[in-house]
């Protein structure tokens, strides 16, 4: 139980401000919390409510002096962080606070080994040696759940999964047993399974050691099983804050109201079973050899994808779902013939599995897909205008400039943007509008069969529900067919006429949605839906830690 005799951290009227080009905004504007040791208090808001900066800030790693604190303290056991000197401030930093972030992949140091990583922080603070630091790095992995922590000590981070790469940034930030532990959005990339094995372990870890935790999170569903207290922030403001119980049971800002409400909602249009066939697979394989020695003998087989057989009809959604290296992907790749493959492919009743690449690409007109990153996949070096256009200039050469102009202006319209925007670039908009903007790049070419990877697992919870609102009025609209392929169990049940389970490669289960999600067959189905639905009804009180 947190004791809340006197705060480990006590944060007071604390702003943020930024200068930029001359100009100064406030990212963060008067926010003041508390943080009891062994308490977690989650700090909840859409991407640019200020509260990634406010974490930042508590260790102050902002970049100064782009930065500064007009006002506040940051009291962290009674001294403000915000007057300390440098020394100060890394004798505090790794040692009583520490981090975890996001995206794991990009905060470990891709040329150094496990053992490498988690030990120069027992070597800073510790001044431990060699082997002191390396009996203690598999105290730690071993403590968070690596099996065989030896075996892991010369792996690299690209090495491993997304969940071992989370596992190691834990135990990094635990090296030094920590007062306090700030775990910045920790699970948002990672599968259903996983997310919740790394919030066990975390309740594990803070109850053997006494840690306090600030949980920085869109997600209330996470939210309700790990927080005893709930800040809400927007538009660099604490807008309502109070017990996790309270808060869910009787929220009393309409922001705080607007994100219980945001989940993906709605039930996919209906499919029609004798609807013709816009994209099938039979038997489809994908495997990539396994070489080694000198003369690179192929000893084996990876089987990404191993005997799949899939259909999917106009007007239809196909969910695809699993694991991250489950196949679920690189199956979607080869539909589209991305990725070669073996096995049959038959689009718009053409089989194109033999075809040339210049006889298969009259065909991708139909064949579109939107990815998961729409920042990683939109050029920066183009405006919005030309970036949907591209795909016209390829398929339809003919064109006017006049026509094409208001073909990207009709697809922006659709897609619920502004056509005076098109002369933007990409770092101009929003994660949501992004994505938006992917969406639209691939429906200005009026395709039959769309395959969707991981759309919304970058976007806040009510950008999800605006996108997946979005995708069921384009499908009414036009017939679309689409592959969706998720992890994201609650958006793939929004959307999908039915859904495919897979793992290994292998499909595992799959009917009609709600067969699969109501009453699922196998133990690997279950395992999923339990991990992904018994977070779901944040509002109920039996999901609310007490």
């Amino acid at each position: 139980m947190a004791d809340m005799t006197s705060p480990l951290l006590s944060v007071r009227n604390l702003s943020v401000a930024f200068r930029q080009d001359g100009r100064e905004f406030r990212a963060v504007d008067g926010v003041s919390f508390d943080i009891a040791k062994g308490e977690t208090v989650a700090l909840v808001g859409e991407s640019g409510s200020g509260k990634s900066v406010t974490a930042m800030s508590i260790p102050r790693l902002l970049p100064y002096p782009a930065a500064s604190h007009p006002t506040g303290e940051i009291l962290f056991k009674g001294r403000d962080l915000l007057q300390a000197s440098d020394a100060e401030l890394r004798a505090v930093r790794g040692n009583d606070i520490t981090m975890v972030f996001q995206e794991p992949m990009t905060s470990l140091n891709p040329l150094h080994t496990v053992e490498r990583q988690v030990a120069e922080i027992l070597r800073l603070h510790k001044g431990l040696g060699e082997r002191a630091a390396r009996d203690r790095v598999l105290e730690l992995l071993s403590a968070v759940g690596i099996s065989d922590p030896a075996s892991r000590l010369a792996s690299y981070p690209h090495q491993l999964s997304g969940g071992q790469r989370q596992r190691v940034m834990i135990a990094m930030a635990l090296a030094n047993e920590p007062d306090l532990l700030i775990a910045d959005e920790p699970t948002t990339a990672l599968d259903v399974t996983v997310q919740a094995q790394i919030l066990k372990l975390l309740e594990e870890i803070q109850a053997r050691m006494g840690l306090a935790i600030l949980f920085i999170t869109h997600d209330l569903g996470i939210v309700g099983r790990i927080a005893d207290r709930v800040s809400v922030m927007t538009k660099g403001k604490i807008v309502e804050t109070g017990p996790t119980t309270e808060i869910f049971r009787s929220p009393q800002h309409a922001y705080t109201r607007h994100l219980l409400a945001a989940e993906p909602k709605g039930e996919p249009p209906a499919s029609d079973p004798a609807a013709p066939v816009v994209a099938e697979t039979d038997n489809l394989k994908v495997w990539f050899p396994i070489k080694r020695g000198l003369f690179r003998k192929t000893v084996g087989h990876v089987k990404a994808v191993d005997g799949v057989t899939v259909r999917v009809r106009e007007g239809q959604t196909v969910g695809v779902v699993g694991e991250s290296g489950s196949g679920k992907t690189t199956l979607g790749l080869a539909m589209l013939r991305l990725i070669a493959s073996e096995g049959r492919i038959v689009v718009m009743g053409r089989d194109v599995q033999g075809l040339k690449s210049a006889e298969t690409r009259p065909m991708r007109r139909n064949m579109q897909v939107v990815f998961q990153d729409p920042f990683g996949s939109l050029s920066p070096r183009l405006s919005i205008e030309d970036i949907i256009a591209e795909g016209l200039a390829v398929h339809m050469p003919k064109l006017g400039e006049a026509e094409r102009t208001a073909r990207v202006v009709a697809a922006l319209q659709e897609v619920g943007l502004d056509p005076e925007t098109r002369h933007r670039y990409p770092h101009e908009f929003s994660g949501g509008q992004r994505q938006r903007i992917s969406i639209a790049r691939a429906m200005v070419l009026e395709p039959k069969f769309v395959m969707l990877d991981e759309p919304t697992s970058a976007l806040d919870m009510s950008v999800q529900a605006q996108v997946v609102d979005l995708l069921r009025d384009l499908q009414r609209k036009h017939g679309l067919a689409y592959l969706f392929i998720s992890h994201d169990l609650k958006v793939v049940r929004a959307l999908a006429n039915d859904v495919i389970v897979m793992k290994d490669g292998k499909v595992v289960e799959q009917g009609p949605a709600a067969t699969v999600f109501d009453a699922p067959t196998s133990d690997y189905t279950r395992a999923l839906m339990a991990a992904a639905f018994r977070m779901e009804a944040v509002d109920a009180p039996d999901v609310v830690r007490q």
